[in-house]
């Protein structure tokens, strides 16, 4: 039999994408997890990928580092986002000016091994260290956010296949991710996970949450 709590909370959950327009009928994405597209990521060639990061690194670094904090940093990135994201991107399921001209000719080959390689680099270093808000290890149940540990892994590591790691990234980036998918100006997270979640915060709990993964260094396993 069916929790009568889970069921509630499924309701009030699909009722409020509704009310606030998240929810679509299109696709957020159109990368399937299937084992096609596992196997693609998995196999992604490192030295294929530095061949085509040259204009990568414009933006982003040599060593996957951004030149500017509104840049994210790609070090040390799980492969399978950052393979996501290049797709979105070329699919226009991410609008943005800035990198749609640049990944207008890539091939899923050409994604994945530009994954593989940033995924390859060490994660940018982190100074200082802030205050763990209450979101990232309990989140909240009365709005019905979970905890960020619970996709972006202790620490901010990443745990899913398209669950970032958000460890050492920049503050001014992740402030403008979360206020993007606040907004729905971001709008390729499926499900609309991020967007539900971000919905619910106050500006202050954004600005403590980037905060803290800007300055948190990644666990060493």
């Amino acid at each position: 039999m069916e929790c009568p709590v889970k069921r509630r909370t499924a309701i009030v959950v699909a009722a409020l994408l509704l009310a606030s327009g998240y929810a679509r009928a299109e696709p957020s994405s159109n990368v399937a997890w299937n084992a096609e597209t596992l196997r693609l990521v998995a196999a992604g060639d490192i030295e294929r990928g530095r061949s085509l990061a040259a204009i990568c690194s414009a933006c982003h670094g040599a060593d996957g580092i951004s030149l500017t904090p509104v840049w994210p940093n790609l070090a040390g990135q799980l492969p399978g986002y950052t393979y996501k994201q290049l797709k979105d991107y070329r699919d226009g399921k991410r609008a943005d000016p800035g990198m749609a001209p640049m990944v207008a000719a890539l091939s899923d080959q050409d994604m994945a091994d530009l994954a593989a390689l940033y995924a390859s680099f060490a994660p940018p270093p982190v100074v200082t260290a802030a205050e763990v808000p209450a979101l990232v290890a309990r989140g909240d149940p009365q709005r019905i956010i979970q905890p960020c540990n619970v996709c972006h892994g202790n620490g901010g590591a990443g745990t899913m296949r398209d669950g970032p790691a958000l460890a050492g990234q920049h503050r001014d980036y992740l402030v403008n991710a979360l206020q993007d998918y606040k907004n729905g100006t971001r709008a390729n997270d499926v499900y609309s996970r991020m967007r539900f979640i971000a919905a619910a915060l106050t500006d202050d709990e954004i600005d403590a949450l980037a905060e803290y993964f800007s300055s948190t260094a990644p666990p060493v396993f």
